[in-house]
């Protein structure tokens, strides 16, 4: 089976490909730019250096959240695009799942966090060596997790663009262990895996049936219900 892994969830882009359970092809961009500018690159790059075309793509895999509003709507859009035309099946992958999935470490726990902005981060945490599911992805105040790291199996570990801020509080607690930065942040080959477990708990849909997962209003929808106004149907 042939996956294609994609990341557009945060402030990094990821894309990669796997057949069965080799990694063919991976790539990582933190440059600056926006993933409408440089998305559809890291796309064609997988499939000119491995031969391939999305015509061989059995599985789509796509981070649909929680995250960027803006990143979670183009990734979303563009695997819609690519399985649409080959009737291609598809994952919607929660980012955090993604993480930790891509995460290095061998055992312990892993707490998956996306900076969410204003003190708060996305995320969930997930057993390391079963990729069990520990909690439901959340969006929640920093200083809210203390319960998790407190009472999860130890070594504690944190990945995702939302690492610094819960290492910032949480650190110097027993059993959390460092992530180096580089190896934390969402991988194509974490997409990839993430989507093929969707896939064997029969969670795969049509592309049509993508849809992103926010967790919470937008900005603009939270400063409207603040000032009492009614939001758009």
């Amino acid at each position: 089976m042939i996956t294609f892994g994609l990341d557009s969830a945060g402030r990094t882009a990821a894309v990669g490909l796997m057949r069965d359970e080799e990694l063919l092809y991976e790539a990582f961009l933190s440059a600056g730019h926006t993933h409408s500018e440089t998305l559809m690159s890291l796309v064609d790059g997988a499939f000119k250096a491995t031969g391939l075309s999305p015509a061989d793509v059995d599985l789509w895999g796509v981070c649909a959240g929680p995250g960027s509003f803006t990143g979670l709507r183009i990734g979303l859009a563009t695997v819609k695009g690519l399985a649409l035309v080959h009737k291609a099946s598809c994952a919607a992958v929660s980012t955090p799942e993604a993480l930790a999935w891509g995460c290095p470490a061998g055992n312990g726990t892993v707490l998956a966090a996306l900076d969410a902005r204003r003190g708060e981060v996305y995320w969930a945490a997930f057993d390391l060596e079963s990729h069990a599911r520990l909690t439901p992805d959340a969006a929640s105040p920093v200083k809210e997790l203390a319960q998790i790291v407190e009472n999860c199996k130890k070594p504690l570990f944190f990945v995702g663009d939302g690492a610094a801020l819960c290492y910032n509080e949480y650190g110097q607690a027993a059993g959390v262990l460092p992530c180096p930065p580089a190896l934390g942040l969402c991988r194509g080959a974490g997409v990839c895996l993430a989507a093929r477990a969707v896939n064997a708990r029969n969670g795969a849909v049509p592309a049509a049936a993508l849809a992103p997962s926010y967790l919470r209003l937008s900005q603009a929808e939270r400063e409207r219900a603040a000032q009492g106004l009614a939001l758009r149907p």
